[in-house]
């Protein structure tokens, strides 16, 4: 989920600029060109070692027991702990490393572990051209793809509760944030006392920055995270600002959330969803796990609906997080490295239908046909997808901690403005500490 690329990616960048000094460069490994195309033969007496996050510990879990039984190989899963991207680039600076690993596939983590020194070029599988449009440039560096995504990315949306929705007598769908907002204030004046028209989760950080990335979605374009990649625009824009300023005066100040606001978890914004205790919820696909684990598909899709909503139009955002894709790395020892590159190919190719059929997951590969019976929120997500916008994240070389900005001006440490100039300054401290041009 996306709470775990949301700390730490600082903290690699300087360990890896430290250690970069007194490195050499190297290039990419290029393994056997027959481990893109080769059916999985015997691989018995091959261990290989594969980090993953608390969140991840399982994703691989069917795709590794089918290899595993098919090849006599052995797969062996080691949990890094969290912050999982802040901590696998320092495992990484002492010479530490996996032959896979789950990470992130976008243009601000994925270079934190410099791929060009140690990951494996995954250009000509044959997987690759399976995949939807999206997801085939997802793990690209420098015209080099060194992800393999297994999942869609997680998309950007608003959980409600259908009853309270029914109670309030409402029954048209917000169009764009502003009806959003006024939506959550009707709601406010119209559900009992004790139910809230939005959940904040202060606790854990992490899900107070999707209503800013609503407000922002469309509003600023590549254009201009192109001009902040090179120093030329900064986080101060008003366009930032007033998403900030609306979302403190609005939701947080104008009691549209619950009053723990500041204490609030990420459990409980699902399990008061369900209750109906909280009529909508912001938040991405790390949220459905909750849901389905409390509930019965049936009574779930009674319960909770899903729409997209951004500044001017009712569509979503994605982002790719360290549960979409996975890598392989330059370990020096072609065999292994080969055997890497033949059990990401199984996953994708034979494998992937049993794949999402047990983890539950919509196909990111027009060819397979998505497991049936799946949530409708989930459906709804998939149908949202295609004309969803990708997050800001996917655009910039790094970026500041939001989330923690956030969480700090709920507390009344930050005011929109000084958010805003501590994300620049972070911003800055980044790019120069990745010897990015103009910092």
């Amino acid at each position: 989920m996306l709470k775990n690329w949301r700390i730490g990616v600082i903290a690699g960048i300087a360990v890896l600029a430290l250690a970069g000094c007194s490195t050499t460069a190297t290039t990419t490994s290029t393994s056997s060109s027959d481990s893109l195309t080769a059916k999985p033969g015997s691989l018995k007496g091959v261990t290989l070692t594969m980090w993953v996050a608390e969140s991840t510990a399982t994703e691989a879990k069917q795709p590794i027991a089918a290899f595993d039984k098919l090849t006599g190989a052995t797969i062996k899963t080691v949990v890094i702990p969290d912050p999982y991207e802040g901590n696998v680039p320092t495992k990484l600076a002492t010479g530490d490393k996996p032959d896979l690993a789950f990470y992130q596939p976008s243009v601000s983590a994925l270079p934190v572990i410099q791929p060009a020194k140690n990951l494996l070029s995954l250009d000509g599988s044959p997987w690759l051209k399976s995949l939807g449009k999206v997801e085939q440039n997802l793990g690209v560096i420098n015209g080099v793809h060194y992800s393999a995504v297994i999942k869609q990315p997680s998309i950007i949306g608003v959980y409600y509760n259908k009853p309270d929705f029914a109670k309030a007598g409402i029954t048209k769908i917000p169009q764009d944030y502003a009806q959003f907002l006024a939506l959550a204030k009707e709601l406010k004046t119209k559900l009992p006392a004790g139910t809230y028209p939005l959940y904040e989760a202060g606790a854990d950080k992490w899900p107070l920055q999707w209503q800013i990335h609503m407000q922002m979605s469309g509003v600023l374009g590549p254009d201009f995270w192109a001009k902040l990649n090179a120093n030329k625009a900064s986080w101060n824009n008003p366009t930032f600002v007033n998403a900030v300023s609306t979302y403190d005066n609005d939701v947080i100040k104008g009691g549209l959330t619950n009053p723990d606001y500041q204490t609030g978890t990420f459990v409980e914004q699902g399990a008061t969803l369900l209750s109906g205790k909280t009529a909508m919820v912001a938040q991405v696909d790390a949220l459905v796990p909750e849901l389905t684990a409390k509930m019965s598909t049936a009574k779930l899709n009674s319960t909770v609906g899903w729409f997209p909503i951004a500044e001017k139009t009712p569509t979503a955002q994605f982002a790719a997080d360290v549960t979409n894709a996975v890598s392989a790395f330059n370990t020096g020892n072609t065999k292994t490295e080969n055997a890497s590159k033949q059990f990401i190919n199984y996953w994708l190719t034979t494998d992937y239908p049993a794949f999402i059929k047990a983890q539950g997951y919509v196909s990111i590969e027009p060819a397979v046909k998505s497991p049936t019976g799946l949530p409708t929120i989930v459906q709804e997500q998939a149908a949202a997808f295609p004309t969803a916008t990708q997050l800001y994240y996917g655009y910039l070389f790094a970026t500041p901690d939001i989330h923690i900005y956030l969480n700090e001006m709920l507390f009344g440490q930050k005011t929109p403005q000084t958010l805003a100039q501590a994300m620049e300054t972070q911003f800055i401290q980044q790019g120069k500490a990745q010897g990015i041009k103009g910092f």
